[in-house]
């Protein structure tokens, strides 16, 4: 019943962004002399020695752009390294977020409260998360089939999801800024040996471990919580950092549509009461296609995306076709052996240019220089 599509293409966007570290790049190299001059990373080369280099260079500039650029089909977006780098002085919490749940921290175990679309929810996104994680690996054990992995759970709440994930075999590690949360949790999972070893769980933001648990994790969950962070760019960054190279990262949340609006805001809280009223900020919600620009230009190829409906008279979810309402993202880091960036790329142009001038005595000595 559920589909898997892939995204409208965000090429453009990293097309514009090659261009404009061309025309940078360009600017900083220096300007052409009467001799051939060498420096640390860039060769600078005279019309009089050899013409046909000058426009061989920016021949190959530009084709190492196009190459690469071409080949972020095939390598599912390479995170490009003019990417700004996460800096912890921003913070995707937002302290408005944190006073709502603190005041539910006590019913996340109630599966007939206010958190039961979330336990009714985990029909789906558990076998979502384990069959697409299954793909990833060659054996499993029977009735641990996620034996091995190390999986983060990021705005785990009191553990609805890491518990089951944890039942499946994986090593877990739940994280959320509220305190009170991650004692609901750990009381919850105390009442299970089993879990007890297999799940860890920590007071704090994804912005805090991102340097202690970088390439750590097979997997990362962010189930119904972008929509509720106050910097989404950042916190897809610290995402992709935290796994490994062929990592897979799960996303669950609301599409930001006039639908989503009348049916998540309006009837879910003001109305039926489905959700405790101020949970959800439509302007914080997020479109398949703005999620995806994200995904990919951090280094993260989006394999699947599907629509999620919930019935609120029957308590269920169903897979759908539609995605403006809620909807499922798994998407895939780029693996090291995938690709090799533009600077790689460039290094080895230089070379070759530095072989060419090799054969010609005069560059050669003015190389030596």
């Amino acid at each position: 019943m559920w589909r898997g599509c892939k995204l409208s293409s965000s090429g453009s966007r990293f097309l514009g962004g090659l261009r404009s570290v061309y025309r940078g790049t360009r600017a900083d190299c220096p300007r052409l002399t009467t001799s051939a001059v060498c420096s640390k990373n860039q060769l600078s080369w005279t019309l009089q020695i050899k013409p046909w280099v000058v426009n061989e260079y920016r021949i190959m500039w530009f084709k190492s752009c196009s190459m690469n650029f071409a080949f972020l089909n095939r390598m599912k977006s390479y995170r490009l390294p003019w990417i700004r780098p996460y800096s912890t002085s921003r913070s995707t919490v937002d302290s408005n977020e944190v006073k709502t749940f603190l005041a539910l921290a006590h019913r996340w175990w109630d599966e007939q409260g206010v958190y039961a679309p979330l336990h009714s929810m985990n029909d789906l996104r558990v076998p979502f998360i384990r069959d697409n994680l299954l793909k990833t690996v060659a054996n499993h054990q029977p009735g641990k089939p996620l034996s091995g992995m190390k999986i983060l759970d990021v705005g785990c709440g009191g553990g609805l999801l890491t518990e089951p994930l944890g039942r499946l075999g994986a090593s877990v590690i739940g994280i959320d800024p509220v305190d009170e949360n991650i004692k609901t949790a750990q009381h919850h999972k105390s009442f299970d040996p089993v879990l007890d070893k297999r799940i860890e769980y920590r007071a704090c933001s994804l912005e805090e471990i991102v340097e202690e648990t970088a390439e750590t994790f097979d997997a990362v969950v962010a189930s119904e919580v972008v929509e509720h962070v106050i910097d989404l760019e950042t916190f897809i960054q610290c995402c992709c950092q935290v796994l490994k190279p062929g990592g897979s990262l799960f996303i669950t949340t609301i599409n930001k549509t006039q639908l989503s609006y009348a049916l998540g805001i309006v009837f879910a809280e003001q109305i039926a009461g489905i959700v405790p009223k101020g949970t959800h900020t439509w302007e914080k919600f997020v479109s398949p296609e703005k999620l995806e620009s994200i995904l990919e230009s951090n280094g993260l190829s989006v394999q699947t995306v599907t629509g999620m409906l919930y019935n609120p008279f029957s308590g269920y979810w169903h897979w759908s076709e539609n995605t403006s309402l809620n909807y499922a993202a798994y998407a895939v880091k780029s693996s090291v052996q995938e690709h090799s960036g533009p600077e790689f790329a460039l290094k080895g142009e230089r070379e070759e240019l530095r072989a060419e001038a090799s054969t010609n005595s005069g560059v050669r000595e003015e190389l030596k220089k």
